[in-house]
C-alpha cells in the first residue's frame, strides 16, 4: 500500500494550470494533492507509480514520502510534506529567474491550510517586494484535513489576502476548467512580462478523505459532499462538450479504455523495475563522497 491524498474534485483546476504554463520551461512547485497536474504536465505513470512504490522506476530513487514526485526534466519541484514549506523556495527560484532574465515563471500551488502558515505570508510578501515572476495558486477545498476554512481565517476569500501584499488577487470557480485556465494564464503571462506576482484562488472541493488515515464523515455531512458532486468538474465539462457535438459515448469508451491500459502498463513497468537497492542512499548526496561516507557504504555492502 501507499500513502495517497485523493484529488477527486481538483481535476479541472490542475489540468487548467498545466495548460496555462510553458511545460518544461516554467517551474512548478506543487503540493501533495497535485496528481492531475503531474500527469497533465507529462510525468509518466511509470515514474509516478515507481515513486509511490519506491522502485527503480522512481527518478528520485525512493527517497521521498510516497506520492511526492518530482521531475528534473519538467522543472517539477519535488513535493514537500510540511505545509507551505515549498513557498519560500518557489519565491527564491522566481527571484533567480528575474535576476537572470530567463523569462520563466515559478508557479506555486497549495491548499487552503497553507494560508495559515508563516512561510506562506513571508514568502508571498517577499515575492511582492522583489517583483518576482511568480504565481501563487490556492486550490481551496475548504478543509485543512478536518479544519473547516471558516476556522482558519475570517477573510471571506483567500484571494482578497492579496491586497495586503499589494498584488492582484483572483477568485475563480476552480471546477470550471476554462475559467481556471484563462485566469491562471493571465496571471502567468503577467508575471512573465515583469509585472510581478499574483494570487489566484481556485475554489474546488475534495470529494474523498484527506488521506487513507482520515475519516471525513466525522467532520462534514454526507449531504454537503453530495451537493458538491452536482458540480463535479468532469461531468460539467463533458456536458459542455456534448452540447457542442464534441463528445460521444463511443469516443468516451475508447478514451477510458486507453487511459486504463496506460495506467496498468505504467504500474506493471514500475513493479517490474525492482526495489530500490539500499546502497543507493549514498548516491547524489555530495559531489564527492567523504571518507566516512565511503566507509559506511562499504560496511553496508558487507552486510548485504
Amino acid at each position: 500500500t501507499s500513502f495517497i491524498a485523493p484529488s477527486a474534485g481538483h481535476e479541472a483546476a490542475q489540468v487548467a494550470i498545466a495548460h496555462a504554463i510553458r511545460r518544461g520551461f516554467d517551474w512548478v512547485f506543487p503540493y501533495y494533492r497535485d496528481h492531475g497536474l503531474a500527469l497533465a504536465l507529462g510525468i509518466p505513470p511509470k515514474e509516478l507509480f515507481g515513486q509511490m512504490l519506491a522502485t527503480q522506476a522512481d527518478p528520485n530513487k525512493g527517497r521521498q514520502m510516497p506520492e511526492h514526485p518530482g521531475s528534473k526534466a519538467l522543472n517539477y519541484f519535488t513535493v514537500a510534506s510540511p505545509i507551505a514549506s515549498h513557498v519560500p523556495p518557489a519565491v527564491g527560484a522566481a527571484i533567480s529567474m528575474k535576476l537572470q532574465g530567463t523569462g520563466q515563471v515559478a508557479v506555486c500551488t497549495f491548499g487552503d491550510g497553507a494560508t495559515s502558515e508563516g512561510d506562506w505570508y513571508a514568502g508571498i510578501n517577499f515575492a511582492a517586494v522583489q517583483g518576482a515572476p511568480a504565481v501563487f495558486i490556492a486550490e481551496n477545498n475548504f478543509y485543512a484535513i478536518s479544519v473547516d476554512y471558516r476556522r482558519q481565517t475570517h477573510s471571506p476569500t483567500i484571494a482578497e489576502k492579496a491586497h495586503a501584499f499589494g498584488i492582484p488577487g483572483y477568485l475563480v470557480d476552480g471546477m470550471d476548467v476554462l475559467a481556471s485556465y484563462y485566469v491562471v494564464r493571465e496571471a502567468v503571462e503577467r508575471a512573465r512580462m515583469g509585472e510581478g506576482p499574483s494570487l489566484v484562488e481556485l475554489r474546488v472541493y475534495r470529494y474523498g478523505p484527506h488521506s487513507p488515515a482520515d475519516d471525513d464523515s466525522r467532520y462534514r455531512p454526507r449531504e454537503e459532499v453530495e451537493a458538491w458532486r452536482k458540480r463535479d468538474p468532469l461531468g460539467r465539462f463533458q456536458r459542455f462538450l456534448e452540447e457542442r457535438g464534441l463528445w460521444n459515448l463511443e469516443w468516451e469508451e475508447d478514451l477510458r479504455a486507453e487511459i486504463r491500459a496506460e495506467l496498468e502498463r505504467g504500474l506493471k513497468e514500475a513493479e517490474e523495475a525492482g526495489a530500490v537497492p539500499p546502497e543507493w542512499m549514498f548516491d547524489d548526496v555530495l559531489a564527492e563522497k567523504p571518507w566516512h561516507l565511503k566507509r559506511q557504504e562499504a560496511l553496508l555492502r558487507e552486510e548485504l
